[in-house]
């Protein structure tokens, strides 16, 4: 009987590594190139969506529950947990709003004035495997200031935008996908007020730690090894990653594993007890507690329904 080899590991960086896992699919619902005052209420997304909002020009404020974010030049917002959300604008008049179809999108546009918001509003789509285990573990709403390399990325967005061809959509998923691996990578100060687990991947001492435990799923990952990792005493490493991510040091490495999991499973290429062994578990029974928690199933149903879905 052949036996199971270890699975080869893919060199390849966290951020690129958890966006390819989440198997996400960006689109672009509406530009709105709007004047004046103006509401754009959102209701809450369907399951697998987490819808986005990206500024070019302009100033408007994003509200979401108790939380209203105002957003200039740059700024992205995500809502992970795919909350009911409005924009919206209060400076100068109300103006009338009209929608104009695209070849990949609307715009909406305030008629006879001159814009003063460029606003591309989307959505990402995703596996609800690896991608729901990514999103439930960032806040509700995500808040980002891109910097000048992302900006670049957004006028190449708006330039595909101002004249769409063939091959406009591949061209803009492909920067969506862009988008949010720069938006994972931001750093600290990129993200006024948002503290997350995964943002906290643009942490200097926290990056590394992630990109290892991503990286390396089944080592044993204690919290003194992951901070000696970082070279900093466990205590620091403990507040540090507490104030950073607002989660504990076990959800983060259960996520992990359970996000590569799903990805392994839903090849359908090796058995149950060989994916456990591969995220860190020497009991299949351990594994299948730990991935039912995390989503809801069994891991050997998790990958009848993969394989069936191909």
């Amino acid at each position: 009987m052949a036996r199971d080899t270890p699975a080869r590991a893919e060199p390849t960086d966290s951020v690129s590594r958890l966006v390819r896992l989440a198997r996400l699919a960006g689109e672009v619902d509406v530009r709105c190139l709007l004047a004046g005052s103006f509401t754009l209420d959102n209701p809450a997304a369907a399951p697998g969506i987490v819808p986005f909002h990206l500024v070019l020009d302009g100033r408007c404020t994003v509200t979401s529950g108790a939380s209203a974010v105002p957003m200039e030049p740059g700024d992205v917002v995500l809502l992970p947990h795919g909350d009911a959300h409005r924009v919206l604008a209060t400076a100068g008049p109300q103006l009338p709003v009209t929608e104009e179809p695209g070849l990949v999108f609307a715009t909406h546009r305030t008629p006879g004035a001159e814009p003063q918001l460029d606003l591309f509003c989307g959505h990402y789509r995703f596996d609800q495997g690896a991608g729901a285990l990514l999103f439930r573990l960032m806040p509700p709403l995500v808040h980002v200031s891109l910097d000048a390399p992302a900006r670049t990325l957004a006028e190449v967005l708006r330039g595909e935008a101002r004249s769409p061809g063939p091959g406009t959509s591949a061209i803009i998923a492909a920067l969506l996908d862009a988008l949010l691996a720069m938006v994972l990578r931001s750093r600290p100060e990129q993200r006024p007020e948002t503290a997350g687990l995964w943002t906290a991947l643009g942490d200097d001492v926290l990056g590394r730690v992630l990109a290892a435990v991503v990286e390396r799923p089944g080592e044993a990952w204690t919290i003194d090894r992951l901070a000696a990792d970082a070279a900093v005493s466990r205590a620091t490493f403990l507040r540090r990653f507490a104030a950073r991510t607002g989660t504990t040091v076990a959800a983060m490495v259960t996520a992990i594993r359970m996000m590569v999991a799903a990805d392994l499973l839903s090849r359908g290429e090796h058995s149950v007890t060989r994916v456990a062994n591969d995220v860190g578990y020497r009991s299949e029974s351990a594994f299948g507690q730990a991935f039912r928690a995390a989503l809801g199933t069994t891991p050997a149903q998790y990958r009848r329904d993969a394989v069936a879905r191909r």
